[in-house]
C-alpha cells in the first residue's frame, strides 16, 4: 500500500514539474524548481526540501501558492505543502560535492544541472544540446553559466530600424571581441526586444570559432551563485570560474538593484575582466544612467562602452518577424492574419512569436487552415490581454491639443468656459475609456473632488444630447485615443 502510495505522489511531482516548466520556462526551472526534492505526505502536508536556506526562502516567496495550488489540483489528499531545507545537501555542498537528487521520486524532473552536463547528448533536451556537444562552453561549468539556446542565432535575427544599430554593435563584438569602445557592450530596451536573442547569437558565433570560454547567466542567477557561494565558504571558487572566462553575458542588470553586495562584486568581476582584455556584456531594461539604485561607479563603468539600444517595434519589423517565423514553420499563414496579430500586439515580440506558434499548432492538431476567424477565437484570451489601455495623461494630452490650450490648464484653478469645458470633456473621457475611479481622476485634474468629475460626466452627457457638433468632437478624440 504504501509503495502505491509513494508511486502516485511521484507521479504527482513529475506532471507538477512539468506544468512548472511549461509556466516558467526553461532557465526559471533550472534554477530554482529543478533544485526541489520531493518528501514524504504527512497526513495532508507534503514536504519539498531544497538543498540551502535562500533557495528554500525564495522559492517559498515566489512559488509556495503555485506549488500548493498545483498540488492540491493533482492531488486531493495534499492540501499543505511545506517546503524545508536538507541537511543532507548542505553538508554536501560545505564539502563542495554536488547536491543529492531526490530519493523520494525527484528522478529526471530533480537532476542537479552539474548532473545534466554529464548526461549524453542524445538524453538531453534540443536546448540543451549545445552544452554538451560543445566542448568549448563545458569549460564553464554548467551549475554557473546556462546553456545557450542555438536557436538564437544572428541568421535568424530579423533586423529593422528599431534594432539595425544593437544588432551591428553584436555582430562587431562576435567578430572582434574585446574591441576598443566595444567593451562592454550594453544592450538595453523592453522586453521581448531582441536582448537575449543578440547575447545568445554572440555566444554561440564565439564558441564557434573554438578556443573561446563564454558564461551566460541572468543577474538573478549571478546573484544566487554568488549567495550561495558565501554560504558554502567557497567565494574563491566563484571568483576563479568566473573571472577565468573570455566572455562574461549578464542579462538583465536590473535585477541587481538593491543588492549592494551582488554589485559590489559584480564590479570588481567587471574590472577584473576587463582589465584582462576579456569581453563584457549586459542587457537590461534601461540605460546605464537611468538605473537608478545602482552604484555611481558601476553606472559609470557600463556607460564606458558601447551603448546601444533597441527600440519598440514598428509594425513593418513586426510583420518581418511573423512572414520569417510563418515560413520556417511550413504552414500556410494569410497574409491579412499576419497583418492582424502585428496591429494587435505591438509591445512583444515573444509574445508575438507565441501567438503564431499558438495557431500554428492549433491548424496542425484540428486539421483546419489557420483564417481570421479562428485567429480571433484561438487567441481570444492573448488579445483581450493586449487591448489598447488609454491613460488619463493620454486623454488630458490629446484634448489639450484638440481644444488649443495649455495642458496645465487640465489641472489649473481656471474657469473660463475655454478652459473649463475641454476639462469637462477629459474628465469625462476618462471616466468612459480608463477603469480610474472618481476620485483618482479627480487628483489628476488638479486634485479636484470626485463629485466635481461626477457633475463633468454628467454635463458633458447632456450636451452631446444637445449639440450635434460638441458630440462629434468627443467621439472624434474617442476615436483617436482608441485607435
Amino acid at each position: 500500500m504504501a509503495s502505491s502510495e509513494n508511486s502516485a505522489l511521484k507521479a504527482s511531482w513529475l506532471r507538477i514539474c512539468d506544468r512548472l516548466k511549461g509556466e516558467v520556462g526553461d532557465v526559471e526551472y533550472r534554477m530554482w524548481i529543478q533544485r526541489i526534492t520531493l518528501g514524504p505526505l504527512d497526513d495532508d502536508e507534503i514536504t519539498l526540501y531544497l538543498p540551502e536556506r535562500f533557495l528554500r526562502d525564495w522559492v517559498r516567496a515566489q512559488y509556495g501558492q503555485r506549488l500548493q495550488s498545483l498540488w492540491r489540483e493533482e492531488n486531493p489528499a495534499v492540501q499543505h505543502v511545506e517546503l524545508r531545507i536538507d541537511k543532507k545537501a548542505q553538508r554536501a555542498a560545505k564539502t563542495g560535492d554536488d547536491a543529492p537528487q531526490a530519493e523520494e521520486g525527484g528522478g529526471a524532473a530533480n537532476l542537479s544541472i552539474s548532473a545534466m552536463a554529464n548526461e549524453d547528448a542524445a538524453a538531453l533536451d534540443r536546448e540543451e544540446a549545445v552544452a554538451a556537444t560543445s566542448p568549448s562552453m563545458n569549460e564553464v561549468r554548467n551549475d554557473l553559466a546556462v546553456p545557450l539556446d542555438r536557436r538564437f542565432t544572428f541568421d535568424n535575427f530579423v533586423v529593422g530600424k528599431p534594432n539595425e544599430f544593437a544588432y551591428a554593435c553584436a555582430g562587431r563584438v562576435a567578430d572582434h571581441p574585446a574591441s576598443p569602445g566595444f567593451n562592454p557592450l550594453f544592450l538595453y530596451g523592453g522586453v521581448g526586444l531582441g536582448k537575449t536573442h543578440l547575447m545568445h547569437a554572440i555566444g554561440l558565433k564565439l564558441i564557434s570559432r573554438g578556443n573561446i570560454s563564454v558564461a551566460y547567466m541572468s543577474a538573478e542567477k549571478f546573484m544566487y551563485r554568488f549567495i550561495a557561494s558565501m554560504q558554502s565558504k567557497s567565494q574563491m571558487e566563484f571568483k576563479e570560474q568566473l573571472r577565468s572566462v573570455d566572455v562574461l553575458m549578464i542579462d538583465d542588470l536590473q535585477f541587481l538593484i538593491g543588492k549592494n553586495s551582488t554589485q559590489e562584486e559584480f564590479f570588481h568581476t567587471f574590472n577584473a575582466l576587463v582589465d584582462a582584455g576579456r569581453q563584457i556584456i549586459v542587457s537590461a531594461d534601461k540605460s546605464p544612467s537611468d538605473l537608478s539604485g545602482l552604484e555611481d561607479r558601476l553606472r559609470t563603468r557600463l556607460g564606458c562602452g558601447m551603448v546601444a539600444d533597441i527600440h519598440a517595434t514598428t509594425f513593418e519589423l513586426r510583420i518581418s518577424i511573423l512572414e520569417a517565423k510563418a515560413k520556417a514553420s511550413g504552414t500556410p499563414v494569410p497574409p491579412k492574419v499576419l497583418e492582424y496579430l502585428a496591429h494587435k500586439i505591438t509591445t512583444n515580440v515573444r509574445e508575438l512569436e507565441g501567438a503564431l506558434n499558438r495557431l500554428i499548432a492549433h491548424a496542425d492538431l484540428v486539421g483546419r487552415p489557420v483564417t481570421l476567424e479562428s485567429t480571433q477565437d484561438v487567441l481570444k484570451d492573448m488579445l483581450k490581454a493586449h487591448e489598447r489601455r488609454v491613460t488619463i495623461d493620454e486623454i488630458q494630452r490629446k484634448v489639450a491639443e484638440h481644444f488649443n490650450i495649455r495642458l496645465t490648464d487640465m489641472s489649473s484653478a481656471r474657469r473660463a468656459r475655454a478652459v473649463a469645458r475641454p476639462r469637462q470633456i477629459a474628465m469625462y473621457l476618462a471616466k468612459q475609456l480608463t477603469s480610474r475611479s472618481l476620485p483618482e481622476i479627480g487628483r489628476k485634474f488638479g486634485n479636484r473632488d470626485h463629485t466635481t468629475v461626477m457633475h463633468a460626466v454628467n454635463r458633458i452627457s447632456e450636451l452631446m444630447e444637445q449639440d450635434p457638433g460638441l458630440a462629434e468632437s468627443v467621439e472624434l478624440l474617442r476615436h483617436m485615443l482608441e485607435s
